[in-house]
């Protein structure tokens, strides 16, 4: 980046690999790599994890993870102490680094970063990638309406906002009565190298029942409310009827399993249905390699990062026509929309998708254009470093 001015880059994120709990974690880790690629110093905040280094470099990003040294069986409690303790490790690398910026991630690592725009008066920009009132539909407990304040906190005390679709520009907007002028829309990205199937595919199916000349339908994400996985299992009696040979692999950790479970037990198909649980990284990207079609039926989704994920390993994708995932697919071009919360709807999609293989070739070849030309980290850290550069003095 010839000319440009380089910046010291502060990024505060509670979650960061190893530690991997929803995509803030590879999203911090794609753009912290980028910056790096522009000729940008960067200096990653987050909590300690069992075997990582209290300090690492990781593709040239400056990562120091701070010791929680206090736990606490309520997550919010928790969220106040560990702040406490990022705030501290920020506080002393700050002696040494002046930065020109701290870039927060998410409501969880709120705290420190007003904390450290006040401590030494420098910019903070903050990144929403998903609200309370979205992610519960509606605030219905203390800890929803806390955090809901803490979001909104955040919002007010950053120099610039940041989220990933005209759709969640509009719902904070609204929601934290915030001047339209103040936030940008970047969105998100993936590195498509990352997304290559191992070598020998053979055993992948198998492994989770699917057998010869059986279809593998595929659906990944955390098990909670807004990612509408209960629709999907509902779906499952319908396509039933049509491709009996179809078998059903969900992917994920989350609160609602046990339920989710239940409800695949009320379908009257579970022999077909497998939970999986967390799988790793490459298990996904082979699991999706080698799937017919992967159904996103989210109820709330402020980008959708896993329809991306299939776009690159070359699977089928059937998306709710929600939110972020309204911006990321083009209907009958790069995958197909269904009605979020209708079983009938996603069995549609998901027989329009079975019953068509040609077709669904075709949209995986454009949705494979499409991903190299929007959803590149180069041009995702380009277009953040312009955010910086309006809050920097």
């Amino acid at each position: 980046m010839a000319g440009a001015q380089k910046m010291n880059v502060g990024t505060l994120t509670w979650e960061f690999p190893p530690r991997v709990v929803g995509g803030i974690a590879r999203h911090c880790e794609g753009l912290a790599k980028a910056l790096v690629k522009l000729n940008h110093d960067v200096h990653l905040f987050t909590l300690d994890f069992p075997g990582s280094p209290s300090y690492e470099e990781m593709d040239g990003v400056k990562v120091y993870r701070a010791s929680t040294e206090l736990g606490h069986p309520n997550f919010l409690t928790w969220v106040l102490l560990f702040n406490h303790f990022l705030s501290k490790r920020m506080a002393d690398v700050s002696q040494k680094v002046d930065f020109d910026v701290m870039h927060v991630h998410d409501w969880l690592a709120a705290f420190s970063g007003i904390s450290f725009k006040h401590y030494l008066d420098k910019p903070v920009v903050f990144t929403v990638h998903s609200t309370e009132i979205g992610r519960a539909q509606g605030l219905h407990s203390p800890d929803s309406f806390s955090i809901n304040g803490i979001e909104w906190w955040a919002n007010y005390e950053a120099n610039r906002v940041i989220v990933c679709s005209q759709s969640m520009k509009t719902e904070i907007c609204d929601h934290f009565n915030l001047p339209q002028e103040k936030v940008d829309i970047i969105p998100n990205a993936i590195d498509t190298n990352q997304y290559i199937a191992s070598a020998d595919l053979s055993g992948v199916r198998p492994r989770y029942g699917v057998g010869f000349g059986e279809k593998l339908v595929l659906c990944v994400g955390r098990l909670v409310p807004q990612k509408g996985m209960e629709y999907f299992i509902r779906a499952i009696p319908i396509i039933a009827k049509r491709f009996p040979e179809a078998r059903y692999v969900i992917v994920g950790e989350g609160w609602s399993r046990d339920l989710l479970e239940e409800e695949a037990r009320k379908s009257g198909h579970a022999e077909k249905i497998r939970f999986t649980g967390f799988l790793p990284d490459q298990e996904v990207i082979d699991l999706m390699s080698s799937a017919d079609v992967l159904v996103v039926p989210s109820i709330y989704e402020p980008f959708g990062i896993v329809a991306l994920e299939g776009m690159a390993t070359g699977v089928p994708v059937v998306a709710s026509n929600v939110g972020g995932l309204s911006e990321v697919i083009d209907h009958e071009e790069t995958g197909l929309f269904v009605y979020p919360r209708s079983p009938e709807s996603i069995a549609w999609g998901i027989g329009r998708i079975l019953s068509d293989p040609d077709h669904a070739r075709w949209l995986t070849e454009n949705a494979k254009i499409k991903l190299h030309k929007a959803y590149s980290w180069e041009a995702v850290a380009l277009k953040t470093v312009e955010v910086y550069k309006k809050v920097v003095k």
